[in-house]
């Protein structure tokens, strides 16, 4: 499989190595410094895109690569307000889209339990709950990507919960996200429920961006041929 990686950062060099221990192929190295060079690859040059760039880079990098007929892996969080109409165009280009704000098979599982867990305290509104995230301190977007899934679940399963708000005082009807960045860090998520008399918790702590990058590249080798919009839950299906 020949991928193009668009962002070349700590995660892209990761994905890369994973994917030469494969037996594929990096048909090209795109960050910052060499944007221009996308527009010399033709369109059987490119297999799969996998994208870990940076929010400001990340819309016109999904929208050139659906445009040039190439499908894209995306796991850059802090620009899904553009999301409506990455996924139009990949409906319009007929092309092959792949989303998460988190390829650990680990996050996913966490993904899961926070929603059960969620549905379970919906009966005990003395429980209040919010979040703490932690990673290190060149992340450039707060909540992480990963944060904002949970937090979407939690209000997905608890009608007292509208939104969530960031670094902020605690609202009635907010889950209350808490962003801290330290060293390097790779992810660490808390989501706990406080009452007067205990508290109960749970917790994910990512050793190394190993499990983020292979998840990524598992993604990749499964949208080849494929069309449409996809994200964790088309790839693991119900084992999560």
């Amino acid at each position: 499989m020949k991928i193009l990686l668009l962002g070349y950062g700590k995660m892209g060099k990761t994905i890369e190595q994973i994917a030469l221990d494969r037996g594929h192929e990096i048909a090209g190295r795109i960050d910052i410094n060499n944007r221009a060079d996308l527009e010399t690859l033709r369109k059987d040059d490119v297999d799969v895109a996998i994208e870990f760039s940076a929010p400001e880079a990340a819309v016109d990098n999904i929208r050139d690569c659906l445009k040039r007929g190439w499908p894209v892996v995306s796991g850059t969080t802090g620009w899904l307000e553009h999301r409506l109409e990455i996924e139009a165009l990949c409906r319009e280009t007929q092309g092959g889209f792949f989303y998460a704000s988190n390829y650990s098979i680990g996050v996913n599982l966490f993904f899961r339990l926070n929603k059960i867990l969620a549905r379970f305290m919906k009966g005990y509104p003395s429980y209040h709950v919010s979040m703490t995230e932690i990673h290190h301190t060149e992340k450039k977007d707060a909540p992480s990507g990963t944060a904002i899934t949970l937090a979407e679940g939690i209000i997905d399963q608890l009608p007292d919960k509208t939104r969530w708000i960031n670094d902020a005082e605690e609202q009635p009807d907010a889950v209350l996200i808490e962003s801290l960045r330290e060293g390097t860090v790779p992810g660490t998520h808390v989501v706990r429920y406080d009452s007067d008399v205990d508290t109960i918790e749970i917790k994910h702590v990512a050793y190394s961006r190993q499990g983020f990058a292979l998840g990524a590249l598992t993604a990749g080798e499964w949208l080849v041929g494929k069309q449409g919009i996809f994200g964790m839950e088309d790839l693991l299906g119900e084992s999560i």
